[in-house]
């Protein structure tokens, strides 16, 4: 089964942009994957080409329009998951990632000026999935984002097969810091117990360290962590130590 991404969007030029490069690049010309850029525009009826127009209700800028959408995406609905990329739509997570990319791939919508008309995505059951709380130009990075997320854990893209495992959000933990040579560099040594060839001493550090990283910089990460870590059967949680 080959991950196939449909990307309907008003910019296809846009892709596959920095996914023709790198693992995800070599992995398309490999096809490990395959992606084909859709635009709306070739679902409108009239000579201008129209997909959106003004709220209802009145209020600044323009809504693309739930009747051409939906020629775009009846056009390419074959059974995999249809998803919008917009800001209202539920934070991605690594477990999202890993789900999507076990599967057959994903039509994916990529919105513009003021968003999607209600009824589409009422419609056509379309899970919105939100990159971060911050507010993008359109759909297009925001679907780079994702697909690069997914490509890189299909099998034979990342060179090893443990690559994907012990990173940030794997565990519910950021990840733990890196070194490399020199072994001083501005006066700053590579801590020594990453020298000391003791693996299980290496392995408890590391531990630690996303533990203590993740503490400090994601309170909310840490949160959940800790709540499934010592959370009992019965959903009661203990008392941990500082």
């Amino acid at each position: 089964m080959t991950f196939r991404a449909t990307i309907l969007t008003l910019y296809p030029e846009m892709f596959p942009g920095p996914l023709g490069t790198s693992l995800a690049g070599r992995a398309l010309g490999e096809r490990k994957w395959s992606l084909d850029a859709v635009n709306i525009r070739d679902f409108t009826t009239d000579r201008h080409r129209t997909v959106d127009d003004t709220p209802a209700g009145g209020g600044a800028g323009m809504v693309l329009r739930a009747d051409i959408l939906a020629r775009a995406v009846d056009a390419h609905a074959d059974g995999r998951p249809l998803i919008a990329m917009t800001p209202r739509g539920r934070p991605l997570t690594q477990s999202r990632v890993r789900e999507l990319a076990a599967g057959p791939g994903a039509v994916i919508l990529c919105g513009r000026f003021e968003g999607f008309d209600e009824r589409l995505l009422e419609a056509r059951g379309v899970e919105q999935i939100s990159i971060g709380d911050y507010i993008l130009s359109g759909g297009e990075m925001a679907t780079l984002v994702l697909l690069d997320a997914c490509v890189r854990l299909l099998p034979g893209v990342m060179g090893a097969a443990s690559s994907g495992v012990e990173e940030s959000f794997e565990s519910g933990l950021l990840e733990y810091p890196h070194y490399t040579r020199p072994v001083e560099w501005e006066g700053r040594t590579i801590p020594e117990v990453l020298r000391s060839g003791d693996h299980a001493k290496i392995a408890a550090w590391r531990q630690r360290q996303a533990e203590i990283d993740t503490r400090l910089r994601r309170p909310d990460l840490w949160e959940r962590h800790e709540g499934a870590r010592v959370g009992s059967p019965s959903g009661a949680r203990q008392r941990t130590e500082d």
